[in-house]
């Protein structure tokens, strides 16, 4: 037979007798790993973000102090000073200086924008919906391509681009600049990453059996469910075709047909024969980035849910 220890109960009665009266040790908290930073941590990160807000910050602080003075004004006081400020006559000179050709190309820049980035948001959706979704022979080779042109700068395909509009007859069209506005390598490499995260198997395998068709389950369901990809996309594409300089420099030869970028570039070339147009430059710049501040601040709820949605689900 096994034989019972017996508890120690001189060691029992004196625990008991250290809870009744208060006199035991409450535990000590565990403290989290991480939970605080380090003293120079917290200063350092405040810090470097100010930092980089200055910078980035900077040239937009000139540009508005710029762009309320005169042209006497720009160049005869500091470009940090408010001095003599006529902020809506500049703009006023801007809006009607050639007949409101500026209207012209902020009309133009809308265009090839506005529609090149949401025909790009559509296709690069689509193609990564399939790719993330559909089994087909050489998916991976044709994702490596695809992948291969986000590290190949625009610069280098700008030549390449001109003689295939050339022959095609479209050069100094509408076309030269938004066929090419049309497409996104990195929306498709964004697409494909999040529609396998964010868009179940069963869910599609559902769709199909209630006889719902491919085109209608892209449309009415992965499309809402692909939402903050698709506006993170339509953003940056919407951004790099507003600054793109050098696609319409090739294509666009006609000055009805230039975007702002092109359209400032070419007041400020000759500037330096008709100083009055160095202002207008400047005021036309001031004007351009208001459309890209209301586009961020309206869409960036949308970005940050499409830069971190893919990363959290499983």
């Amino acid at each position: 037979m096994t034989e019972t220890s017996t508890p120690d109960t001189s060691t029992l009665d004196s625990s008991a007798r250290a809870v009744t009266t208060g006199t035991a040790k409450p535990a000590k908290p565990t403290r989290k790993v991480g939970s605080r930073r380090s003293g120079p941590a917290r200063i350092l990160l405040p810090v470097g973000l100010a930092v980089a807000a200055i910078y980035f910050l900077f040239p937009v602080y000139w540009l508005v102090i710029a762009a309320t003075k005169s042209t006497g004004s720009l160049f005869g006081s500091s470009g940090f000073v408010l001095s003599e400020p006529q902020l809506f006559q500049n703009l006023e000179n801007v809006l009607t200086y050639n007949g409101g050709i500026y209207l012209r190309w902020g009309l133009n820049s809308i265009l090839y924008s506005g529609v090149g980035a949401i025909v790009a948001t559509i296709l690069s959706m689509s193609a990564g919906y399939c790719l993330a979704k559909f089994v087909f022979r050489g998916r991976e080779f044709w994702f490596n391509v695809i992948l291969a042109g986000v590290m190949i700068p625009g610069t280098a395909l700008a030549l390449p681009l001109f003689l295939m509009m050339s022959q095609l007859g479209l050069v100094n069209t509408y076309w030269a600049v938004l066929i090419p506005s049309m497409v996104s390598p990195f929306g498709v490499y964004l697409g494909r990453i999040y529609a396998t995260a964010a868009v179940p198997d069963t869910l599609l395998e559902a769709s199909r059996l209630d006889g719902a068709g491919e085109a209608r389950i892209f449309f009415t369901l992965v499309l809402r469910l692909m939402t903050p990809a698709a506006v993170t996309v339509f953003l940056f594409q919407f951004i790099g075709i507003w600054n793109n300089y050098f696609l319409p420099l090739v294509m666009l030869s006609n000055p009805d047909l230039y975007p702002i970028t092109l359209g400032l570039v070419s007041w400020q070339s000759v500037s330096d024969r008709n100083p009055d147009l160095y202002q207008l430059a400047i005021g036309g710049a001031f004007m351009s980035v208001i459309p890209i501040m209301i586009a961020i601040v309206s869409l960036q709820r949308f970005w940050k849910a499409g830069l971190t949605e893919g990363s959290v689900k499983g």
